[in-house]
């Protein structure tokens, strides 16, 4: 054969291979089986008048700018004891405007996305604290309810639907004083599916998950209120892996705000543990077993990536800490830590926005691990190394 007939030839072939891969590729996506996006994680955001003012609107003018499809804030929407002298609200008051709450709102529905929210230890749970007003925490989580999650909608200027566990399995009350408690929705639970990969929150909170004493004027928690949202967000997280199951969801992520701790190391304060068993061993009322163990259940049956996103611990991290009873890497989990407050001392003022960031997440439906994770360090809040 000459070497024009090779040319030929090889050239008949490869048009033939490029018009069946365009087939396929069409035939993809027309059934919208390929496709690849991005979301973004925040929390522990804003702890003074600085990050306020100025880091928080930054990242939420970063966010708006990137490209990507929702947002979920971690919890704690401000600093775990009120500042003095703050010109921005950090106690948990709800009579004078603005407050802690409507300040997070506002954030919220400046991002142009859909934002989702799921509340932080700060916002209810250390609310008895003295130094935060001494207001009862079970109060301030109904707040909460009535105000980001009383419909099925996300927050956001675009806001999206959402699954809410709307079953009376919560403890509430609309009595400042906590005197008259009732039954009531865990409507901050939401759980919502983006193009083959289930998403959902749960309320899972630091300082033992309610389970402790959050400070001065708070003796020991609220067992009562822990057990009755405990067995909701167990609930939760079961339908949560059923559901991901039946509709044949390539990926799982779950966010709450706690780091429950998952060895003895104690790392920036999370609880320390035992990794095989998940009993913590540091004399603290465990409010993290249960749900832990359930996850790590879930997470070995399910034999696709999981992803358990939280803040808490102020420090931006992406590993895989899990182990089963064997002390075996759960290889499917990942954790991801977001970025948060770390709280400079107070002459470094001006060092309040370092560490105002956010974590993008680049969602593949169809990779091996379906999860990619970059740091967002956002370019106007960056201090010891100005942005060029």
């Amino acid at each position: 054969m000459s070497r024009r007939s090779v040319f030929l030839t090889l050239l008949a072939v490869g048009v033939a291979a490029a018009f069946a891969a365009g087939a396929v590729a069409g035939e993809g996506k027309k059934n919208d089986k390929h496709f690849q996006y991005a979301i973004g994680l925040w929390g522990d955001l804003p702890y003074s008048d600085t990050q306020a003012q100025v880091g928080v609107p930054n990242l939420v003018d970063d966010m708006n700018n990137a490209d990507i499809e929702f947002s979920v804030h971690d919890g704690d929407l401000k600093a775990g004891n009120a500042i003095t002298g703050s010109v921005t609200p950090t106690t948990c008051q709800t009579a004078r405007e603005p407050t802690i709450y409507s300040q997070g709102l506002g954030y919220f529905n400046a991002l142009e996305k859909p934002a989702v929210f799921t509340p932080g230890d700060n916002d209810w749970t250390d609310c008895d604290r003295t130094s935060n007003g001494g207001f009862n925490d079970l109060f301030q989580l109904q707040y909460e309810r009535n105000l980001f999650f009383s419909t099925d909608r996300s927050l956001g200027e675009h806001p999206m639907k959402m699954e809410v566990q709307s079953d009376k399995s919560c403890l509430g009350t609309n009595d400042p004083t906590g005197a008259n408690t009732f039954m009531t929705a865990c409507s901050e639970n939401r759980r919502w599916r983006f193009k083959d990969v289930t998403y959902a929150t749960l309320n899972v909170q630091g300082t033992c998950n309610n389970r402790c004493s959050s400070g001065t004027g708070d003796a020991a928690g609220d067992e009562a209120e822990y057990q009755a949202r405990e067995k909701a967000d167990e609930a939760w997280l079961d339908e949560t892996f059923d559901q991901a199951t039946t509709d044949n969801s390539a990926a799982v992520m779950v966010i709450w705000q706690a780091d429950p701790g998952f060895d003895t190391a104690g790392f920036q304060g999370a609880p320390k543990r035992d990794p095989r068993t998940l009993v913590e061993t540091d004399g603290n009322p465990d409010g993290f077993h249960d749900i832990l163990s359930n996850l790590r259940a879930r997470t070995i049956a399910f034999r696709r990536p999981v992803v358990l996103v939280h803040g808490d611990s102020h420090y931006f991290m992406i590993d895989k800490p899990l182990l089963d009873a064997q002390g075996r890497r759960v290889e499917n989990f990942t954790r991801g830590e977001t970025f948060g407050d770390h709280a400079f001392p107070a002459a470094n003022k001006d060092w309040d926005t370092t560490d105002v960031n956010w974590v993008k997440v680049l969602v593949d439906p169809h990779g091996r691990d379906v999860f990619a994770f970059q740091p967002q360090i956002v370019p106007a809040n960056r201090v010891a190394v100005p942005a060029p």
